[in-house]
């Protein structure tokens, strides 16, 4: 298996945590976008939101994803939410590897995630705001994913092993 193993999802689907464990599993370097963001600039990605604005934190990510996906190690990569919604990360992800769309319903999610500073895109209102996210991003999620793994109810072991195994599927069929 040569190509990254990249992970897309809203947040709380298990991304991180999926992605550490997929990374153990298959003795690879694990990266998380938005830490890779926040190691350049500097700053969190809530003060990224708060005093550059989204759409200058939509310009840091999609140079997070150049500089990850242009790495020759092969990788297991957490992006974050909104990474599908520029069609040129889409491309870039598809091409660097097998992207796997970790999806759960809004309901899960927000209790996996609550809210607070560090969820600028949850607002007042968790549950709806992922809902209302999920509706926006499906096409992009869908448009960007190769393969999908519904996390809903599931164990990280259990999604952990889905993910592997279709990730081995589907570099077969490469």
């Amino acid at each position: 298996m040569t190509g990254h193993l990249v992970l897309v999802g809203l947040m709380g689907a298990g991304k991180t945590t999926v992605g550490q464990e997929c990374a153990r599993r298959l003795d690879r370097p694990f990266v998380d976008t938005d830490v890779e963001i926040e190691r350049t600039a500097g700053h969190t990605v809530a003060e990224i939101f708060a005093t550059e604005g989204e759409e200058r934190f939509r310009a840091r990510e999609r140079d997070a994803v150049v500089e990850v996906c242009t790495r020759t190690e092969p990788l297991v990569v957490a992006c974050g939410g909104g990474v599908i919604l520029d069609p040129a990360n889409r491309e870039a992800l598809r091409a660097a590897g097998t992207v796997v769309w970790l999806r759960a319903p809004a309901v899960e999610l927000a209790a996996r995630v609550g809210a607070g500073e560090t969820r600028p895109l949850l607002a007042d209102d968790p549950v709806g705001s992922l809902a209302r996210l999920e509706r926006e991003r499906e096409p992009a999620y869908a448009a960007a994913a190769q393969v999908v793994v519904d996390t809903a109810g599931l164990a990280p072991t259990t999604v952990t092993e889905r993910v592997l195994s279709a990730f081995a599927a589907s570099e077969v069929r490469s």
